[in-house]
């Protein structure tokens, strides 16, 4: 199996079936609109990613769907039908890790799963063989009889995720899972969340550190003070926002001293790295094909050997932060 944490490279395809649609969500406490007519769809077998600051609405979000907030407005499909009609349907499939639970410490891993899995009507018989499923899963199998008081936090966080997976649903919303986490446990949990996606199973995930989702996710929406700001492929996002391309240019290192730099076509700013390394800041709106065969010309002709000539896009954290910023 494949170590990689890299969304599959088939996209999910415009046409796939969606599994939730929001439309027009908006949850009000007092004055404070936690979400401000909130619109998205979650397609079957995809991982959203769900980002945003601390108090954007990620929490509030995650509640409606899984029916701990019931008054909101607006309206919840799910497999196109009002979730309103299909409340109780839902908890059959629906698998919640929320961003805090406390377990009774005192309790082994096993005790803990095996009542959670008799509380959730899960068969006495199959249930053994269930418990240890998913901590085979989350990576927890060799500590099924510790105490939960000697397990480490990245430890309990996998209890929790197994938790949520015990009566196998076909989809997990995923309140911060990687909180509290170092960065070993969150590449592990990380592998684990993009394993289950693999079999199919729809994941809706949301976390503060663009970090946490960005590897793994299929597609991204953004949220800040209860609006969504954006959604799409990590691509997509990238593509939308133009922050200012640059193109980096490796010369070989037996070259003249660098002139005439000043006059290259397309380039507002000039930021010479290293001895023979620059990154050039394109003019705003400029046509990129022109641009960058312009620029080539230009330093083909004074005889210089490029090593490297590459268009540096924008990171996500980039349009992350300006979407954030501009937001506030």
């Amino acid at each position: 199996m494949s170590t990689s944490l890299s969304p599959q490279s088939s996209e999910k395809s415009p046409q796939a079936e969606i599994l939730m649609e929001l439309q027009h969500i908006t949850k009000q406490f007092g004055d404070f609109f936690a979400l401000n007519d909130v619109n998205f769809t979650l397609k079957k077998g995809e991982i959203l990613g769900y980002i945003g600051p601390n108090g954007a609405g990620k929490t509030t979000t995650m509640k409606i769907i899984v029916g701990l907030i019931r008054q909101f407005d607006g309206t919840i499909f799910l497999n196109g039908r009002p979730l309103s009609k299909t409340q109780n349907e839902i908890h059959k499939f629906l698998g919640y890790l929320p961003q805090e639970v406390g377990f009774q410490t005192w309790r082994t891993v096993n005790h803990l799963l095996d009542t959670f899995g008799r509380l959730s009507s899960y068969d006495p018989h199959e249930l053994p063989k269930r418990i240890d499923e998913v901590l085979q899963i989350v990576g927890l199998l060799d500590v099924k009889n510790k105490k939960i008081v000697h397990l480490s936090g990245g430890m309990r966080q996998k209890l929790r995720l197994a938790q949520a997976l015990l009566h196998k649903p076909t989809f997990l919303v995923l309140d911060e899972p990687m909180t509290g986490l170092d960065p070993s446990s969150r590449y592990q949990m990380k592998k684990i969340i993009r394993n289950l996606a693999q079999q199919g199973i729809t994941i809706f995930l949301s976390s503060h550190i663009l970090s946490d989702v960005q590897d793994i996710a299929d597609r991204i929406a953004i949220i800040n003070h209860g609006k969504i700001l954006n959604i799409g492929t990590p691509q997509e996002l990238q593509a939308k926002f133009n922050i200012g391309h640059e193109v980096e240019v490796v010369l070989a290192e037996n070259q003249p001293k660098f002139s005439n730099l000043s006059e290259i076509p397309y380039v507002t700013e000039i930021d010479q790295k290293s001895a023979y390394r620059l990154v050039l800041t394109l003019e705003s709106g400029v046509q990129l094909d022109v641009a960058l065969k312009a620029i080539l010309q230009h330093l083909v002709e004074r005889k210089l050997a490029i090593r490297n000539f590459n268009l540096l896009q924008p990171s996500l954290e980039d349009v992350y932060l300006r979407y954030v910023e501009e937001d506030i």
